[in-house]
Formats: structure tokens, C-alpha cells, sequence
């Protein structure tokens, strides 16, 4: 019988709805061939996150003021905030800007780097993406700076040594396809290794996630993220989770630390920002999705949250505001 039949309502996981919009886009991966000694340093890409997978080899990887994390064959190392940070064979390699090394182009999104001074290979394949979603984005920010899987030494079902193994195949043998399915391994690798840290870190039961881990306060959140056009009021949210308006109001205020409209109004602005960046949107429409009278309204409050008008947004994105 059907759950409709039996009058079972499926309620979505806020937090599985969260990371089920963690889709990544990604814009440039790299695959290193690699003889000590060498060094790269990575530059600073800001509102992206970076990632290298070891496939051959050993290498260290430094972040600035943090001490040098080891990264051994079947390691994946992600650097969630875009952070600039070194790649090196040993410490006292030189160290050289990625930009700077002669690459093989093998399309627009994929190219190849070798270098080095002839000895032991390391080879690595790394890669840039991008976050879609204003929810994925809220996520992305409650991570560290570093999250680092050791694929080939952990014990569970096996799929990540073996994911890990099919990309260095793919990575050394160059077979047709290979930069299609190097492309979306690595990108669902990316989605594991947060995946991982929610299910395990002790930060990951704080905060923001804690309020989406929360029965009711977190299915308030999901209503606000799926709809976020909708006339909500402290009410209307209440009611919809079975509160009082009172106990949600200060349970809400408690665990995402901060009052329900200013949460709706923060999460309105996130959505627009995102759209403003992605899409050639007009300034009205985009008023008009997000619940607000007039193109007025909504850019008002945009420039109470981030301090610049939604133009200069779209200004900054090399799109042109729609009329």
C-alpha cells in the first residue's frame, strides 16, 4: 500500500535536502606527473573549493600557520574555502606558483603539469569547483579549513580505494573518455569527503547544522530554503512545525543564533546574491520571487546585508542587469 493510502506524510532530512544541493561545478582539473624534488604553491580562488588526490606517490600539503599534513597514495586532501596553500615533495623544495609551470592543454577544463628535478614520482591529480546552490554554500562555510580521507587505508566497504584505484587508471592511461569520468569521480569524491566529516566530526553537531539536525526548528529552515518567496511570519513557520510562536521563536533564536526574520531576510539575500552571480536576471523579477513589493524593497534590504547594491553584483559577474 502506498504511504499516501496509509496517511504517512514523508518529511524531508533537512540536513540529506543540504547536502543533496552540494551539486559542484567544476572549472578547471589537473592532472601532475610530478619528480622530486618540486614544489607548487597554490593561489588563493575565493568562493571555490580546491582538491588533490595522490594516485602515486607521497607529498605534503601546507596551508598558512597550520603545521604540513602528509598525503600518501589514495589520499584525498580538500581545501573547502579556496584557501592559497603549497604542495610540495619535501620541505625544502622550491616552491613555484601553479601559474607559472608549462602545462599540456587537453581541453578547456583539463590539462596536464610535469616538472620536477627527475627523482621519485608523485603523481596528482587536482582540481577547482564551484558550489551552485546558496544552501550548498551555507554548508561549505561551516567546514575547515582542511579535510583530508586516507581512501586506500580505510576499512569500511571498500569504495573509496576503489573509486581512488579507477582514477589513477584513468589518470595514467589517457583512454577515451578518461577526462569525463575523471571529472565526475572527483567531484562525488569532493561530495564523500564533506559527507564524511558531517557524519563524524564533533563541529559538524554544532551551530547551523545542529539547528537543521533539529526536529522542528529544522524543517522550519527547509521551508525557508525551498521557498524562500513564501510570505513566511514567525507564525506561519510555528504553525507549520507544530510550535507555539513563542517556544519556536526562542528555540529558533537559540540554535541558529539569530531571530527567524532575520534569518529569512540573510537567507533571501544569499539566494539573490547566487542568482545575481549565475544568471542575466532582471533586479525585478528577482524582487518579485523573493516575496518582496518592489524592485525597491529588495534592493534596500540586499544593501543592508552586503553593504553594495544587487547591480554592482551583477556588475562584478560581467552580466549585464536585464530590464
Amino acid at each position: 500500500m502506498a504511504d499516501s493510502q496509509r496517511g504517512v506524510t514523508q518529511i524531508a532530512n533537512p540536513l540529506d535536502e543540504t547536502l543533496h544541493q552540494l551539486r559542484v561545478d567544476g572549472s578547471l582539473y589537473c592532472r601532475s606527473e610530478l619528480t622530486s624534488p618540486w614544489g607548487l604553491e597554490m593561489p588563493p580562488m575565493p568562493g571555490s573549493m580546491m582538491f588533490h588526490i595522490v594516485t602515486s606517490g607521497l607529498c605534503w600539503l601546507q596551508i598558512p600557520g597550520h603545521e604540513p599534513v602528509e598525503l600518501r597514495q589514495g589520499s584525498l586532501a580538500l581545501v573547502p574555502h579556496g584557501q592559497g596553500h603549497t604542495v610540495f615533495s619535501r620541505p625544502d623544495a622550491e616552491v613555484k606558483p601553479l601559474f607559472d609551470m608549462p602545462v599540456e592543454k587537453i581541453s578547456d577544463r583539463y590539462e596536464v603539469v610535469r616538472c620536477g628535478g627527475g627523482g621519485e614520482l608523485t603523481q596528482v591529480t587536482c582540481g577547482v569547483v564551484l558550489i551552485e546552490h546558496a544552501a550548498a554554500d551555507r554548508l561549505v562555510a561551516q567546514l575547515p579549513e582542511l579535510l583530508v580521507l586516507n581512501g586506500w587505508d580505510s576499512i569500511g566497504d571498500g569504495w573509496l580505494q576503489s573509486t581512488l584505484q579507477f582514477i589513477a587508471r584513468e589518470a595514467n592511461e589517457q583512454r577515451l573518455g578518461g577526462e569525463t569520468i575523471l571529472t565526475h569521480l572527483a567531484d562525488i569524491l569532493v561530495i564523500q569527503a564533506i559527507r564524511n566529516w558531517l557524519e563524524n566530526a564533533p563541529e559538524a553537531r554544532q551551530g547551523w547544522l545542529a539547528a537543521l539536525r533539529d526536529r522542528h526548528i529544522g524543517q522550519a529552515m527547509l521551508a525557508i530554503h525551498q521557498s524562500p518567496g513564501e510570505a513566511w511570519t514567525v507564525e506561519s513557520l510555528a504553525r507549520k512545525v507544530g510550535m507555539s510562536r513563542s517556544g519556536f521563536s526562542a528555540r529558533f533564536s537559540e540554535l541558529v543564533g539569530d531571530s527567524v526574520k532575520s534569518y529569512l531576510t540573510q537567507w533571501r539575500m544569499q539566494v539573490a546574491r547566487k542568482r545575481l552571480q549565475q544568471e542575466n536576471v532582471a533586479i525585478g523579477q528577482l524582487a518579485d520571487d523573493l516575496g518582496y513589493g518592489s524592485e525597491a524593497a529588495f534592493s534596500r534590504a540586499f544593501k543592508r546585508v552586503y553593504g553594495y547594491s544587487p547591480g554592482r553584483t551583477m556588475e562584478q559577474s560581467n552580466l549585464s542587469p536585464s530590464t
